[in-house]
């Protein structure tokens, strides 16, 4: 309490006072700028996030929403919706992957049982959606619900009229579930609903405790109505419990919940994380736990929607990849393998896409929650220990999904920050090392697919029947880079020569006629005919235009290929320029991706997908830096708001609000496992990191404002930079950025 006290007056005393008046009073905790269902007006034709409100702990186990779509719709909760079927422990990363081991909880009042007749209205004027708290008035039952999250259970609060007639319905999903009475204050069951990515003997295991004992219980199997009493239990394709109740008006139930994949008895040890069931208590708890994440970056010199904005994003994240290891009886940790069914003993972490989240999401983690990465790393060593592969897609195992070999540069970033535990870094380098040379059997987006081809010809070819061939290849050059620094740093010399020649091969599909990346056969002649507007075909829910920049390891050597900085420089205006035309005769359909790139009204630029978003920042191998500075501070400023469509296309795993975080400071990690990081233009007048090693990052922009976007000088610790980049090693160290600010820019 006295660390978070001296958090509050610390965030007081830098954004209490400012010549600019953008911040005359001091910021809230900063938990309490988060919303969380920015993202979630949505729907399958049109993303603006693609989010739904998780009430969780950072990186939590489970996670907690509203419900407001059908029983495994992907769109678990649209801000457009109007009724909420119930309250569903989660593990969806994203609406495409959708989810696994859901079960819901929803107070009703009546006859209603199954998901249509307990489904009632609601208002988002009655609705309270923070990280650590959600609170809804149900209007058909009356009722109002609030949840509560600790990492592996919650503690929700039903309030009920005066009525014979409450209760609360369990609903396991269908698609194999179960349910059981343990007393009159408890029920368990399981659930095995899933999406892919998990073994034979998978189910995720449930206890539900109620602080008054129900009256009555109802049981419906297959739908049918099932007799059930205590000891009993009800095993089949949907399982439902309906608990009764008489409750006073304003009367309070509270509920305690928790789950396990490794047995009910687990599932009960976890359930001890909400000890007594005090739900103020446990609130306040998970408050004091976001506040003490959020809180390693203070801003200030912003306006209150800059805020929301920025900690909205932070809260998005730091919620994923989420923990899938628990605490057993004996205090070890150990998970549920989902890549081989077994129990093992460490650290395990699933739900997120490395080809979106290593482009500046784990970047933030190593500078920012490093600790934490440990232990993801740990589980990734796990991963390859069981499964024989790194992930790419993981949810909760092996996935099909994306392109790319991306776990080398969330690995190699991992290990160059120093932050892999030492006992993993010879088996996460044997990972790497592996995975270019084979394929997942099962799941062709685990491994390198076309690595035959790759390690011969230097690239994946357009007419070996495997898609997205330029993409696959740019990734792949830029993944054997990072292998290569990692070989460097623990002394295989002849591994890193073989490997920096290796990601030398991104000049392969480098075409001098369009000076853009194209698809190339097995023959040497490039794919015709050709469009840089079409989506598909060589490249991966992008173009021409959007995939030529995936040279983050040689930014200079894609310059020299286009015929020099001048050259560089206009090919990147030529992004903003060009009308937001397309082609999507590849899909056969406009896909979202491309309606997103449309509306943002930036030519081809589509930030709403990953490939592009670091492209801004290739400005500053220019002559011309400042259009960086321009560019980042137009996409802050335009295309996210702390709203329900506050994206401008789907927020990957964290990915694109990393983007926002690292951006708003003023720099980001163009090239992970590298050094360095490219500076763009600073948000906030005043910004301090709060380093796990204690030390402190400082960023001062000095005269920043909406007009002052350019950056007219840079010092850091007292010395005038003169080159747009910071370097991460001078960051670990503690340092004072000081950026001046000014309306025009400086070639």
């Amino acid at each position: 309490m006295k660390k978070l006290a001296a958090f509050i007056l610390a965030t007081a005393a830098l954004c209490g006072c400012c010549c600019d008046g953008a911040d005359d009073k001091p910021v809230l905790r900063p938990s309490e700028y988060v919303s969380t269902l920015v993202g979630t007006q949505s729907d399958y034709s049109f993303s603006t996030g693609n989010t739904y409100p998780a009430v969780a702990l950072p990186w939590g186990m489970n996670f907690w929403t509203p419900q407001t779509g059908k029983m495994g719709d992907g769109w678990a909760y649209t801000y457009g919706s109007h009724t909420i079927r119930g309250f569903k422990q989660t593990h969806q990363p994203s609406p495409w992957i959708n989810d696994y081991g859901q079960f819901s909880i929803m107070p009703v009042r009546g006859g209603a049982f199954d998901e249509e007749s307990r489904q009632s209205w609601f208002s988002h004027q009655s609705e309270q959606a923070h990280p650590y708290f959600y609170s809804v008035y149900l209007a058909d039952h009356d009722i109002r619900a609030e949840i509560t999250p600790t990492e592996r259970a919650a503690v929700m609060r039903f309030t009920f009229p005066e009525s014979d007639e409450s209760a609360v319905v369990v609903d396991a999903f269908d698609r194999g579930s179960g349910v059981r009475v343990i007393d009159d204050c408890t029920v368990a069951g399981f659930t095995t609903r899933n999406s892919g990515g998990v073994p034979e003997n998978f189910a995720n295991y449930f206890v539900v405790r109620f602080s008054k004992p129900f009256e009555g219980v109802e049981c419906r199997l297959d739908g049918k109505n099932k007799t059930i009493g205590e000891g009993e239990e009800a095993v089949g394709g949907h399982a439902l419990l309906k608990l009764h109740f008489n409750t006073k008006r304003g009367e309070p139930i509270t509920v305690c919940t928790a789950s396990s994949f490794i047995s009910e008895e687990q599932a009960f040890r976890n359930l001890r994380e909400t000890g007594d069931g005090d739900f103020d208590a446990v609130r306040e708890a998970a408050q004091r736990r976001w506040d003490e994440v959020l809180g390693r970056i203070e801003v200030g010199g912003g306006t209150e929607e800059q805020y929301r904005t920025f900690y909205s994003c932070l809260y998005r994240a730091t919620l994923f990849p989420r923990k899938l290891f628990e605490i057993d009886g004996e205090g070890k940790i150990v998970h549920y393998s989902p890549y081989n069914g077994e129990v093992c003993d460490g650290y395990m972490y699933t739900d997120t896409g490395f080809w979106d989240t290593f482009r500046s999401l784990f970047p933030l983690l190593n500078l920012v929650y490093p600790s934490e990465n440990a232990k993801m790393q740990a589980g990734l060593a796990n991963t390859y220990r069981e499964s024989g592969f790194l992930p790419e897609w993981a949810s909760p195992g092996h996935r099909g999904c994306m392109v790319g070999n991306n776990s080398a540069s969330v690995v190699s970033d991992a290990i160059m920050c120093g932050v892999t535990p030492e006992e993993d870094v010879a088996t996460l380098y044997e990972a790497m090392l592996s995975g270019r040379m084979k394929v997942h059997p099962e799941v062709s987006s685990t491994g390198r697919l076309g690595h035959e081809y790759y390690n011969t010809i230097g690239y994946v070819p357009c007419d070996a029947g495997i898609n997205e061939s330029v993409a696959r290849s740019l990734e792949y050059a830029y993944d054997d880079w990072c292998i290569a620094q990692v070989a460097e740093k623990l002394g295989y010399d002849e591994d890193a020569k073989m490997l920096k020649a290796a990601s030398d091969s991104y000049k392969n599909l480098f075409d001098v006629e369009t000076k853009l990346m194209r698809g190339r056969k097995v023959n040497g002649e490039f794919q015709s005919p050709f469009s840089p507007y079409k989506w598909g075909d060589a490249y991966t829910e992008g173009n021409a235009w959007h995939y030529t920049w995936s040279v983050f390891h040689d930014v200079d050597g894609l310059a020299e290929l286009m015929g020099g900085k001048e050259d560089f420089e206009r090919m990147l205006d030529s992004v903003f320029v060009v009308p937001p035309i397309y082609d999507d005769s590849y899909y056969g359909f406009r896909i979202h991706e491309i309606t997103e790139m449309q509306v943002a009204d930036m030519g081809n630029y589509a930030h709403g997908n990953q490939p592009a978003q670091h492209m801004i920042y290739l400005y500053d191998w220019t002559d011309s830096p400042y259009k960086a500075q321009w560019w980042t501070r137009e996409v802050m400023e335009r295309l996210y708001r702390p709203k329900p469509d506050g994206y401008c296309g789907d927020e990957d795993n964290g990915q694109t609000s990393a983007w926002y975080v690292f951006s708003a400071l003023g720099f980001y990690p163009v090239c992970p496992a590298s050094d360095d990081y490219a500076v763009g233009s600073p948000l906030f007048r005043r910004a301090t990191i709060h380093l796990e090693n204690g030390r402190e990052v400082k960023i001062t922009a000095r005269g920043n404002s909406p007009e002052n976007r350019y950056i007219g000088s840079m010092r850091v610790d007292g010395k005038r930079r003169t080159e747009p980049f910071l370097h991460r090693s001078e960051l670990l160290d503690g340092a004072e950025v000081k950026f001046e600010m000014q309306s025009q820019y400086k070639k």
